[in-house]
Formats: C-alpha cells, sequence, structure tokens
C-alpha cells in the first residue's frame, strides 16, 4: 500500500458485558488476530477492504450474541491522529511479532547439528514447524510491508533447507453426491477467498454446471432450489473454527488429500487464527487479493479464482499437502 495515499479506515466500536470474563480476552484475542490496532479504548482500525469488513462482520456478530454491543464505521483522519501515524503502529506491531520469531530461528540455526537425526534436529523441526505458522499469521496481517519480514523469511528458508524431507504423491477419492447438482448456489456480493474457493468446490467436484447469483444478505429471501453458502444462516457457511470450503468440503465426502490442503490455505486466509501454518499462504492471498482488486465482477472473480484453484489443486496432487 502506497505510504504517501491517504488510507480509509474501518472502526470497530463496541462494548462488552461484564460477564463472561473470558468475554473481554476472547475478543482482545480476535483483534490480535485481525491486526487490529487500538484507536482507543474500545475502538479498534483496521484498513478498509472486503477482508478486513468481512472480518469485523464476524466479530460483530459475536459480540452481539454473547450480550455486547458493536458497531463498524468508515473512518478517515481529519485532526489529530494521522495515516502516517496508525500505519506507523501497524508496521511497528509486525516488526515486533517478526523479531520474535527471528530470533527463535537464529537459535535453532545455532544449535542444529551436524547429525542426520537426534533430538537437537527433532528441537529445530519444531521450531521450523512453530515459525512456519506464526509468520504465515503475521504476513496475513502485515498490511503496509513492515520491513521485519523479509529477515524472519530468509532464517525460515534456511532453517526449511537444513531440515527438508522428499514430498510424495497425493491421492484421489471418492465422487461427491447427487442431490448437490442442479441447484442455484447463492452468495453475497463482492466474493473474496473463501467463497472464491467454495465455488471452485462446487464447479469442479460437485456440479459442472453450478450457477452462482450473489446478492445483498440484506435484503435476500431464499427461493426453492437455491444453497445458500457463506452467509448467515446458510445451508453451507462458518461452524465452530471451520471455513465454508472446510464444511462444504465435508459434506461432499471428498478424503483427497490436495483439497485438505486447500482447505488449509483457505481456512488461514479467511480465519487469519493461523491453525495450519501453511507458508505459501500469503503469496496465494496476494494473487487472490489482486483478483478482488482488478474486478468488481463476481463471475469474472470466480472463473479468474478457479484457475488459481486448478493450478494450486495440480501442484498438491503432485506433491505431498
Amino acid at each position: 500500500m502506497n505510504a504517501d495515499a491517504e488510507t480509509p479506515w474501518l472502526l470497530l466500536i463496541h462494548q462488552l458485558p461484564p460477564k463472561p470474563a473470558y468475554l473481554r480476552v476472547k475478543v482482545w484475542r480476535r483483534l490480535q488476530a485481525l491486526g487490529a490496532v487500538a484507536v482507543k479504548n474500545a475502538v479498534y482500525a483496521l484498513p478498509a477492504g472486503e477482508a478486513a469488513l468481512e472480518d469485523f462482520q464476524w466479530l460483530r456478530r459475536d459480540i452481539r450474541e454473547a450480550g455486547g454491543d458493536a458497531t463498524i464505521a468508515a473512518a478517515r483522519w481529519v485532526d489529530g491522529l494521522s495515516d502516517a501515524a496508525l500505519r506507523a503502529e501497524f508496521d511497528a506491531a509486525r516488526d515486533a511479532d517478526y523479531a520474535e520469531i527471528a530470533a527463535e530461528l537464529r537459535a535453532a540455526l545455532d544449535a542444529l547439528p551436524a547429525g542426520p537425526v537426534d533430538a537437537g534436529r527433532a528441537e529445530a523441526q519444531s521450531v521450523a514447524a512453530r515459525a512456519k505458522r506464526r509468520l504465515a499469521e503475521v504476513a496475513a496481517i502485515d498490511f503496509f510491508g513492515a520491513g521485519g519480514r523479509q529477515a524472519a523469511e530468509a532464517l525460515l528458508a534456511a532453517l526449511a533447507a537444513a531440515l527438508a524431507e522428499p514430498a510424495a504423491a497425493g491421492a484421489p477419492a471418492a465422487a461427491a453426491p447427487p442431490d448437490l447438482a442442479g441447484r442455484v448456489w447463492v452468495t453475497r456480493r463482492g466474493v473474496g477467498v473463501d467463497r472464491m474457493a467454495s465455488a471452485w468446490l462446487v464447479r469442479r467436484f460437485v456440479d459442472a454446471g453450478a450457477r452462482f447469483r450473489f446478492v445483498a444478505e440484506k435484503d435476500y429471501r431464499p427461493a426453492p432450489g437455491e444453497l445458500r453458502f457463506d452467509m448467515f444462516e446458510g445451508e453451507f457457511t462458518h461452524e465452530a473454527d471451520r471455513c465454508t470450503f472446510e464444511v462444504l468440503l465435508a459434506a461432499i465426502g471428498r478424503d483427497d488429500p490436495a483439497l485438505q490442503a486447500i482447505g488449509e490455505v483457505v481456512h488461514d486466509l479467511d480465519l487469519k487464527d493461523g491453525k495450519f501454518g501453511r507458508a505459501e499462504a500469503a503469496g496465494i492471498r496476494m494473487l487472490l487479493d489482486g483478483i478482488a482488486r482488478d474486478t468488481d465482477d463476481d463471475e469474472e472473480r470466480l472463473a479468474r479464482g478457479a484457475r488459481l484453484f486448478d493450478d494450486l489443486y495440480a501442484s498438491y496432487r503432485r506433491s505431498r499437502p
């Protein structure tokens, strides 16, 4: 993002009930995972965008369901706080994260023994796995390109190279159930990563002729034959800690390692909880964000996203996901 350009911001303004006590910690952790920065007490900011809006909307729903209240606002600074100052806060937070990861990786490299297998190498493998997950988490919320990322990634690459193992081929699996074919799949306008991936999954493994409809969720009422996905109260949407793609993949019953790998990438990009920590997720996010920035046409987004996921699936099929 151009540091000289004015940045549009989204604000989450929330109020939490006094009980349960764990709710405050839960909300704070979620805001940290999203990369939000506190502007004032109970007011958090993110750079405006479709993904940020969706993240705040899910969090607002959780807060309201727990008995609190939350509002999302678009903001531009007129006086007092400046764009540059707030961007610097985002960069400082991410640089601190990268420095912590780099320190752990540097220590692991220094302590790495020369032998092929022993307790020291096992510990280094554990450090590499943790750092990989953490780097993916931080990169996903590094909105302005903090300077510490390059050093941390270089250290991870050095450690991973020392511990690399050959990959093995994945395997295909069973066909999807027929009762999902011939339906109209409905989702919100402005599709992002989870919905691009879910639509690709439907057209590739459920119904090649599937039709998609994009609606304003607020005014939409489902019609017979329609299936809603990644929508509030939809037939296929977030469940517990699973994104829509994961829920849909479980529903169609395909035990395919390559699809599981794509599900892990989509999960990390959509939920931003770093559960799987796939290092390739940051690059895939950049490609999907590029599609979203280049066109507002949802059908075009699905078509271009499908080509990306076709290539990603082929890559995972050729190597261990």
